[in-house]
Parts: structure tokens; sequence; C-alpha cells
């Protein structure tokens, strides 16, 4: 059984994307409609600003989730999305991993090489 590679469109579907934004925007419209007041026994001229700053909120909300969400997806390698992650991810690639064996005896032990003195140590106390 042959796997295809992952593509964008596997990742999210244009139909998933279009659905986030347009959820984010009827939530966005509709608070912003409750938070003036539509729903209230109003005069129609509040009703009528409220139903436009509503719709302009929803608009640019759909908008902003819209191109964010796509410039995110944009960011993902769709290579990487099927690849299992098995070190810490904010650990350097040359840390030594706790899933390798001997990996905390190699970082307790004293360092093999040895420092040469200085041309004006005693050698009687340690300097500090």
């Amino acid at each position: 059984m042959t796997d295809k590679p992952t593509t964008r469109r596997d990742l999210m579907k244009p139909v998933q994307l279009l659905g986030l934004a347009f959820g984010a925007a009827l939530f966005a419209g509709f608070i912003t409609l409750m938070s003036m007041g539509f729903f209230q026994a109003r005069p129609a001229d509040q009703i009528q600003r409220a139903l436009v700053v509503g719709l302009v909120a929803a608009g640019a909300t759909f908008i902003v989730v819209l191109v964010s969400v796509s410039l995110m997806l944009l960011a993902v390698d769709p290579a990487k999305v099927t690849k299992t992650v098995d070190r810490p991810l904010l650990l350097p690639k040359e840390a030594p991993d706790a899933t390798t064996p001997g990996a905390g005896a190699e970082a307790s032990a004293p360092s093999e090489r040895a420092v040469p003195p200085r041309a004006d140590d005693t050698g009687s106390a340690p300097r500090s």
C-alpha cells in the first residue's frame, strides 16, 4: 500500500478553512449585536446602526481569520506533518537527549581534555 504525499489541501480543506472563518465571523457579529443592544427595545436608528456595525465586525473578522489561518498554513511543511517527533522541540539538536543511552553519564563525566596551566599559576591554591 503506497501512501500518497501529504499536500497542503490535505492539511486543511478549503471548506474547513472557510467554515472556520465563517464561524468566527458569526460569533463576532452576534457579540457585537448583543453589546450594542440589537435584541432590546430600541429606536429604529439605533437598531440599524447596531446592525451595520455588527455586519462590519463580522466581515472584518471573516477576512482576518481567513487570511491569518491561510498564512499560518503556508508555514507548515507538508513533509514534516507525518514525521514523528521523538525529541523535545525546544532543546538544541546537539544537546544530549534523555532517550539516548549513556547521555546522562557523558554529561556528568569530567572532561577528558585537561586545561593546560597558565604561566602565572603557582599550583598552590585555586583562584576565584
